[in-house]
């Protein structure tokens, strides 16, 4: 299986100030040395609790904030020292889907603005008719009415929002998405619904997903590997059938015995 996104050592410290002229006293480390590799069409799952890492390493990953340290590649090419038009070209390869869509969509904009203007700016359309051809063939990809082409986004409820999140992603014709959280603030009948949807997204686009989250139950029927995070670090790694069935660091079993026994099966 050919590798997509290979991160290697990865670090990610914030500085900490103090006093009147913001001394620089100490770093917070949040990612400390992180390495994993994701395949051509995989679905690999990030986990841990709060603070320990796993959005921040989502993040630094494709450099929606600078890593301190570490090596990225991306479709072959080192992600960390493109710049330019490489860049923007990889950029273009590689989209993220965030936890609260209300806050990642424009709310001064219509959905054709949130959807539309990237594809100006990324030059996958060169007409107005041309944009409004493919944001109603992203709204019907999404299973969102192309009715609502020219209403706000806050016409729409938390489950479409996060549907025409994805949308927004898949506009660029991306090969890997992240999803930051991506379901955890929906109800869990619209969960259901919108990882159903990112599955056959992912077989009608060939998607790969980096899919970041606490829920564990969520992870197991969706992921394909899995790393465990805890303290800025990978603890364990593997199938989802190995860290589920046979874990080995205490603290992936830690989190396994939080899942409530109705959902183990």
């Amino acid at each position: 299986m050919k590798k997509l996104l290979e991160v290697r050592h990865l670090k990610k410290y914030f500085p900490i100030k103090q006093g009147i002229l913001r001394r620089h006293v100490g770093n917070v480390c949040a990612v400390d040395g992180v390495s994993f590799t994701l395949h051509e069409g995989e679905i690999l799952g990030l986990v841990g609790e709060s603070g320990s890492g796993k959005s921040t390493t989502g993040r630094a990953a494709i450099r929606l904030i600078e890593p301190t340290a570490g090596e990225v590649e991306f479709l072959g090419e080192n992600f960390r020292k493109a710049s330019g038009k490489k860049l923007r070209a990889l950029r273009q390869q590689v989209q993220m889907v965030f936890q609260d869509p209300s806050a990642s969509l424009n709310p001064r904009k219509t959905i054709l603005d949130n959807l539309g203007e990237p594809l100006l700016y990324h030059k996958r359309v060169s007409t107005r008719d041309e944009q409004v051809h493919l944001v109603e063939e992203i709204l019907h990809k999404v299973g969102v009415s192309k009715e609502g082409l020219y209403h706000y986004p806050h016409q729409f409820s938390g489950g479409q929002q996060q549907r025409l999140s994805i949308g927004r992603a898949l506009g660029l014709h991306p090969k890997l998405i992240i999803c930051d959280e991506a379901v955890s603030a929906l109800d869990l009948s619209v969960q259901a619904q919108i990882l159903n949807l990112l599955l056959d997204l992912k077989r009608l686009y060939k998607l790969s997903y980096l899919f970041i989250s606490h829920d564990l139950n969520v992870v197991r029927h969706l992921c394909d590997r899995v790393l465990v995070m805890r303290e800025g670090r990978v603890v364990e790694e593997g199938s989802i059938e190995t860290i589920f069935e046979d874990p080995q660091h205490d603290y992936t079993k830690l989190l396994l015995s939080s899942i409530p026994k109705s959902h183990l099966g």
